[in-house]
């Protein structure tokens, strides 16, 4: 089965969640006209990490979520991308999955809190490690630093997930690290990584964008440069299929020696 995807590779403007849906929405609107069936947003796409701020971001994240939510209705796509979240007095960092209905359908809480950004200072991490059902087959997320546990990422392939998308910001001078790692969770785990990173500065941090999807070799889909814009291509997730059934790594593994 293919699948039409689009990555919008943006520069957040840091506290400025007005800004920032705007230029969602006109990349949405483009994905749209592009046939993709998903949009995959940067992490924190609303607010960048204007963590001074979080709790005031917060109480605005359930009015962008409708206006998102109207905007994967009327463009008849998914839209999955990361916020700030407030629940019962705790702040996350937090992805929703939103479908062509119109309907929150999902969401994952970032586990892995990243201390160069201070987030173990504002959020608390989340629990929970769902795979989701999408009408094409399962799907997994994980959140940026996330990337740097396999152990993550194994689990989801062993719960079936066949595309695992992954908001992200990523800065110089790890580039190097977000192309291995994104290519080493496809190829371990035979399974299409989707990575959206943002671009621009912010706080004296460069992001490099090079927004990238891996097939399940490890193969570059599609890596994007350092500019703004939105980048899309289409995936087979037939060749998910084809890598374990010429690998079969799963059948393989040893499981009662790992632990």
């Amino acid at each position: 089965m293919r699948l039409t995807i689009s990555l919008a590779q943006i520069d957040i403007a840091l506290g400025r969640p007005e800004e920032n849906l705007a230029k969602v929405e006109g990349m949405v609107a483009e994905a749209s006209q592009r046939g993709s069936q998903i949009v995959l947003l940067p992490e924190l796409w609303s607010t960048g990490y204007d963590l001074e701020r979080a709790e005031e971001h917060a109480r605005t994240t359930e009015r962008l979520l409708a206006r998102l939510i109207d905007l994967a209705r009327e463009r008849a796509l998914f839209i999955i991308g990361s916020l700030l979240s407030a629940e019962e007095g705790h702040l996350y960092n937090r992805a929703t999955i939103l479908s062509p209905k119109g309907v929150l359908v999902g969401e994952y809480t970032k586990i892995h809190l990243f201390r160069l950004m201070e987030e173990e200072k504002y959020f608390a991490p989340g629990t929970e490690t769902p795979v989701f059902d999408f009408p094409w087959g399962k799907g997994a997320l994980a959140i940026c630093y996330d990337l740097r546990f396999p152990e993550l990422f194994r689990k989801y392939a062993l719960g079936g997930a066949r595309v695992v998308f992954l908001p992200a910001e990523w800065p110089y001078p790890r580039l190097e690290a977000w192309r291995i790692l994104l290519r080493a969770r496809a190829i371990e785990n035979q399974f299409f990584m989707v990575g959206c990173n943002r671009v621009g500065e912010s706080k004296g941090k460069v992001f490099f964008g090079r927004s990238s999807i891996y097939d399940p070799w490890g193969e570059p889909v599609l890596e994007g440069g350092e500019e703004e814009g939105l980048l899309t291509a289409e995936i087979d997730l037939d060749e998910v299929d084809e890598a374990r059934r010429k690998i079969p790594v799963f059948e393989d593994r040893r499981e009662e020696l790992y632990l």
